[in-house]
């Protein structure tokens, strides 16, 4: 990508990858690189301008065209925008190498992170507030927040360092007091679906932090960017999006103690970041798991907030199944989670988040893990 940005007369180059940067005045007519044919964006603003115009010039071989607007640079430059019909938007990510876990793929926290990244840039594109909230006009008024009330992620195939991914995300209603946000992952290069996700949002009053119902002017304002008609990321009946979480009773067979919130957890509204739960809950995994098998699904109901100060304990169990109407659990052999009935080779999870002070429930999950693929 050749990226041009005029400023006053300063020339600026950097040689390598093939990367080159030039800054230039408006209306000058330096020799252009002969590049290979690629989608190139030019972007010019106006240093003289009290609210700077900016205008792209986006190139797909010889064809271009030019957008202006007064709209910020990070604007001009992100791979997403709304779709056609203005109901859904659509982004892609290239997968960075800090991204990338032990298996030379996408981890999990790093899936988590760009739906919440494509979430929060498509609520901006609507009109929806900055703060962190992503509220409309009357939820501002009345002190009303959105908080996140359960997530499901299905991961089909992970991406690899350098992959892009184009991410699709749309909100709908979910019954009085809340919304719904749903996500469909592609691999660019194939067009293949390598992951679907959904996750239910409730209206919390920030002062009071009770629960409030929507009313008919922010379902108004709310909805009016979404399908007309239902729209879901699973529409299979009995889906695993569906399924309810059972409890994890003690004791646990395997658990870490005592975790803390770092700094870097707390997102912007100063509480602990919805990704940060899902390291949690994969802290108290066993390691022969970690080794093995990769995670295929992922589900979390979220139950209580927790603060920059407060200390956690993460439980995890096999998960007990139904054999002839009977309850079995999956126990291995020395408490080894790898032995399995059957020898199956998916394995499914319960998990609990509780305040290590006085065992109050933050968070309950279930995952599910598969066989890693030979190399």
């Amino acid at each position: 990508m050749l990226l041009k940005v005029s400023c006053n007369a300063a020339v600026a180059a950097y040689a390598g990858d093939q990367i080159q940067a030039q800054c230039r005045v408006l209306g000058q007519s330096p020799t252009r690189p002969n590049f290979p044919r690629r989608r190139r964006a030019v972007v010019f603003s106006s240093p003289v301008a009290k609210a700077p115009l900016v205008q792209a010039v986006v190139s797909e071989g010889r064809a271009s065209r030019v957008e202006s607007g007064s709209g910020g640079l990070a604007d001009r430059l992100r791979l997403g925008s709304l779709a056609e019909d203005g109901l859904s938007y659509k982004e892609k990510f290239i997968v960075r190498c800090y991204e990338v876990g032990i298996n030379k793929t996408a981890t999990v926290e790093t899936i988590a992170n760009l739906l919440q990244e494509v979430g929060c840039n498509h609520a901006q594109s609507v009109g929806y507030s900055t703060d962190g909230f992503a509220t409309t006009t009357t939820m501002r008024k009345l002190h009303l927040i959105w908080v996140t009330a359960r997530m499901h992620i299905e991961i089909y195939k992970y991406p690899a360092w350098s992959d892009v991914v184009e991410i699709e995300t749309w909100c709908q209603a979910e019954g009085r007091i809340g919304t719904r946000r749903d996500w469909i992952l592609k691999e660019c290069a194939t067009g293949q679906v390598i992951g679907r996700a959904t996750s239910k949002w409730v209206m919390m009053n920030q002062d009071t932090r009770r629960f409030q119902k929507v009313s008919d002017d922010v379902r108004a304002e709310h909805l009016v960017f979404g399908p007309r008609e239902l729209r879901l990321a699973f529409p299979e009946d009995n889906n695993r999006s569906l399924k309810k979480i059972s409890k994890l009773e003690d004791p646990a067979q395997h658990s870490r103690l005592g975790l803390v919130p770092r700094r870097a957890d707390l997102d912007m509204n100063q509480h602990v970041n919805n990704v940060a739960y899902i390291g949690w809950v994969l802290e108290s995994l066993p390691q022969e798991i970690i080794d093995t098998h990769e995670l295929q699904a992922i589900t979390l109901d979220y139950r209580r907030e927790c603060q920059h100060d407060d200390v956690v304990d993460s439980l995890t169990s096999l998960e007990p199944i139904k054999e002839s109407g009977a309850v079995s659990e999956l126990r291995g052999i020395n408490g080894s989670a790898t032995a399995t009935a059957n020898n199956q080779e998916c394995l499914n999870f319960l998990h609990l988040l509780r305040l290590s002070r006085d065992g109050l429930e933050i968070n309950r999950g279930r995952t599910e893990w598969r066989k890693k693929p030979a190399l």
